[in-house]
């Protein structure tokens, strides 16, 4: 059984596959590891790739002593331990992410929640064994400042995290003026400017168990993260049933509504990350309703007898090139 912090390595090849084919002879494509994965970026080879490598590093490195359950030092970690009902002074980062948790919590009726790491470690995907799922609204926030108000609460911000870390990097690009480049964290994507050819970045959707480079479409994301969500990923097997590392926070169990892959294209990787969470476990009759309702881009991919079926939102299909 894998855990989340233990990613499929050939998750995200496509990506950088559909970014750069044959790889430009004007670029330079860096990486190293991120949270338990990798991370890779294809830049200008005018830019300077040292600064650029200790820029990003020093993202993973703020993101995983803030906000990793897996780091025992960590800020999330050390109010996870407090079972007190005193208020805890945030972090900016973290009380960036924890907000847009909250607030997409509330968007989405609790599909994506951020109190769900005891379930998720009961499954072995994570490293909050004990307490029971609270609920979202078992936090409150003030500014700055977090509250428990249920002292067993505990807050799992690994839905959302890695898509925070992803904007950053994108940030810290810009900051160096950078302003050409395809970032990728574990299979998400951010890209800004254009290709070196003069068109838009371009991004493969793979075929979940489909192999390397099995393509279901291909979409271009100017401006835009693309994170996807899915079974692919993690997953293990009890009393002979299969299932995903995704937990649905009502039922308290892996989804299993034959979503196998779900996509979102937003204007941040934080977005993009926590709602391609939220709709998998929304399934893609609801999940399709709320993405017209609130314009998201979104594409679901469900597997049945026939094979893979795939069902997008207005806003996904403006995006589709292949």
């Amino acid at each position: 059984m894998l855990n989340r912090r233990e990613l499929l390595a050939s998750a995200g090849t496509t990506m950088l596959a559909y970014a750069l084919p044959a790889w430009a002879e004007d670029t330079e494509l860096i990486g190293g590891p991120a949270f338990g994965s990798w991370w890779r970026a294809v830049v200008p080879n005018e830019a300077d790739i040292v600064e650029i490598k200790r820029a990003i590093q020093e993202v993973i490195s703020t993101v995983d002593n803030t906000m990793s359950p897996f780091i025992l030092g960590s800020e999330i970690s050390v109010i996870n331990r407090n079972e007190g009902m005193n208020w805890h002074n945030l972090s900016p980062h973290t009380k960036t992410v924890v907000s847009e948790s909250l607030q997409i919590a509330r968007m989405t009726e609790g599909a994506f929640d951020p109190t769900v790491g005891p379930i998720v470690g009961r499954y072995g995907f994570g490293p909050i064994l004990s307490g029971d799922v609270t609920g979202f609204t078992s936090f409150q926030l003030d500014g700055h400042r977090l509250q428990k108000k249920d002292p067993s609460a505990t807050l799992d911000l690994c839905g959302i995290a890695k898509g925070y870390a992803l904007d950053q990097m994108g940030v810290a690009l810009e900051a160096m003026s950078v302003r050409s480049f395809f970032l990728e964290v574990g299979g998400e994507v951010l890209a800004h400017g254009l290709h070196p050819s003069g068109r838009r970045w371009q991004a493969g959707i793979e075929i979940p168990g489909g192999g390397v480079q099995s393509i279901q479409r291909v979409v271009h994301i100017d401006g835009l993260a693309l994170a996807t969500s899915g079974d692919s990923i993690n997953g293990g097997q009890q009393g002979g049933v299969v299932f995903n590392h995704i937990i649905d926070p009502q039922s308290g169990t892996p989804v299993s509504n034959g979503v196998t892959a779900v996509s979102v294209l937003a204007k941040s990787g934080m977005k993009a990350d926590a709602l391609a969470t939220a709709m998998l476990v929304m399934g893609v009759e609801r999940g399709l309703a709320f993405a017209e309702i609130n314009d998201i881009a979104v594409l679901f991919l469900q597997r049945g007898s026939m094979g893979i079926s795939e069902f997008m939102s207005e806003s996904f299909s403006r995006h589709v090139i292949i």
